[in-house]
């Protein structure tokens, strides 16, 4: 719902029973009160209104401006992040109508990796630094070389150096504007730097910090080790928390300008990602969800450290209290849908949502788009290459194509890299009996078939849509002691909602398909490298 549309029937919530009234609920002594879920995207910020059995009251979003100074680099300016949670948290409370005293607790989700620099008044330094820049390839080369190599590093905090993380991100700020890395006193992540105006509180959540790269992922702290290779001060990082943890509750002020009280608790929350994975209830072994947002995510619980010895697969902590789990990362997943409608087809948004006519449009292409394959790398890729200077592109044009191939080839390639995460988690022996598809690309059916067909295994939708925010007002309903723990929370409000099945033709088609797809990559990579060279 957008930030402007209103919740019909503020005064009743519709229930498995039938419809009541909300003062019922403030009347029984079960009453745990409302929660709050605030998800810090790319594109914007999401807020839901939750009741404490997982029923949202009301949801809004803001969305405000990415900064691309130069090719593959990416920034965004932290006061819009803060802008949009005021904006959409009061505009929650005052559609539901429900008691300011009544929200007991805040969960916060937020796009990982993206780093905050504040000096030490606690002033933002410049723009933040985004997960989908690649500016840091130097920097990567730097920390595997302090670290004394690749397979040290990995040891040492699970995962290889990937240009979108943060680590590197810091050295690239002491490497290329050391003025700005002397002033520089803490680093927080998007999500964070939010928490530090609602709170004053300067902390993480341990998923999300498995992602700046200077985590020890096993033992769950900061890895001191590293950070004395790397020659920064542990002092530039936040306290760590689990994500169910409460981190502190909103200041006066922040209370005043958002409309609710000091009372309200703040808990850890969880990086996007695992803020998905809870919201989908991917909280258990043998579960696994993708997600196509702007990105695309493969995401499987684990309940010990499993880690993919080549770096290929990300091993961070869980949101859930003591787990772990892996994941795999497309960079441009729906953002290559969005990138071909922003840019190519303008004209279709006066007529219609452009997004339904090219989905129709595609629906219409036979599976493989008759040799049409799109390498879906337009902002470099990280899972299974974790190389900055990949470029998207389609192979196979023919005279004979139009534009519904070209979509449906995006959508396939989108696809197939993301069963690239999907084969490697297989070959570690990791269960996969059950996909849970979340994300803008579950809601196209075309899109859900072509993962069932795709990865050669039927996936299901559940009842919950809202993803990361929903995810997070989980943990704060945990926080405050609604639920014991997340796995009863998830229990008792996400259900399987629709299943699609693979359709063994499809199948059949795009198994011989799929090795074409990852032999393309293989052929242009010194390609890509050299184009990159060229315009530097």
């Amino acid at each position: 719902m957008s930030d402007g549309g209103e919740w019909a029937g503020p005064a009743t919530v519709n229930t498995g029973a039938g419809s009541q009234r909300i003062s019922d609920f403030f009347e029984s002594d079960d009453f745990m009160g409302f929660f709050l879920g605030v998800d810090i995207g790319t594109s914007g910020t999401k807020t839901i209104l939750m009741r404490e059995d997982g029923h949202i009251l009301a949801e809004a979003s803001q969305a405000y401006p990415s900064y691309h100074p130069k090719p593959l680099w990416s920034e965004q300016d932290p006061e819009d992040w803060w802008k949009a949670t005021v904006k959409t948290i009061r505009s929650v409370v005052r559609k539901s109508k429900v008691k300011p005293a009544d929200v007991k607790s805040i969960g916060l989700s937020g796009q990982m990796h993206g780093s905050v620099f504040l000096d030490r008044h606690q002033k933002v330094i410049r723009k933040a630094l985004l997960w989908n820049d690649q500016r840091t390839a130097a920097e990567c080369v730097e920390i595997e070389e302090r670290a004394g190599g690749r397979k040290k590093l990995i040891r040492m905090v699970a995962n290889p150096a990937l240009t979108g993380f943060t680590a590197p991100k810091i050295l690239w700020l002491r490497n290329n504007e050391p003025r700005n890395f002397d002033r520089t006193d803490k680093v927080l992540l998007p999500k964070d730097d939010v928490r530090r105006r609602l709170t004053g509180e300067l902390a993480t959540d341990v998923s999300d910090a498995s992602g700046m790269l200077l985590l020890d992922v096993k033992k769950r702290n900061w890895s001191k080790t590293l950070l004395s290779k790397l020659e920064l001060d542990p002092s530039l990082l936040a306290d760590c928390y689990e994500s169910e943890e409460v981190t502190g509750h909103l200041t006066s002020a922040a209370a005043k300008q958002l409309g609710l009280t000091t009372d309200c608790a703040v808990v850890g929350g969880a990086g996007d990602c695992a803020a998905n994975a809870v919201g989908t209830g991917v909280v258990k072994s043998g579960v696994l969800s993708t997600s196509i947002g702007t990105s695309g995510v493969m995401f499987v619980h684990s309940d010990e450290v499993e880690v993919d010895p080549s770096g290929r697969l990300h091993t961070f902590c869980h949101a859930v209290k003591g787990k772990w789990h892996m994941m795999g990362v497309s960079l441009t997943a729906g953002g290559s849908l969005e990138w071909f409608v922003q840019n190519l087809c303008a004209h279709l948004g006066r007529r219609a949502d452009p997004y339904s006519v090219l989905n129709q449009e595609a629906a219409n292409i036979r599976p493989g788009s008759e040799g049409l394959t799109f390498l879906p790398y337009l902002a470099g890729e990280r899972t299974p290459h974790a190389d900055p200077d990949a470029r998207g592109c389609w192979v196979g044009l023919t005279l004979k194509h139009t534009r519904g191939h070209l979509v449906r080839a995006i959508m396939e390639g989108v696809t197939y890299g993301m069963r690239d995460s999907l084969e490697i988690i297989k070959s570690m022996g990791v269960p996969v009996k059950q996909i849970r598809v979340s994300g803008g690309g579950a809601k196209s059916g075309l899109w859900r078939q072509l993962q069932a067909d795709v990865f050669g295994q039927n996936v299901v939708t559940i009842n919950a849509e809202q993803g990361p925010a929903f995810g997070v007002a989980l943990l704060a309903a945990v926080g405050a002691g609604a639920y014991k723990n997340i796995e009863e929370a998830c229990g008792a409000t996400i259900k399987i909602n629709e299943k699609t099945a693979k359709i063994q033709k499809n199948r059949l088609a795009y198994d011989k398909r799929f090795p074409l797809y990852q032999n393309l990559y293989r052929s242009l990579k010194d390609d890509f490298q050299a184009i990159s060279e060229i315009e530097q």
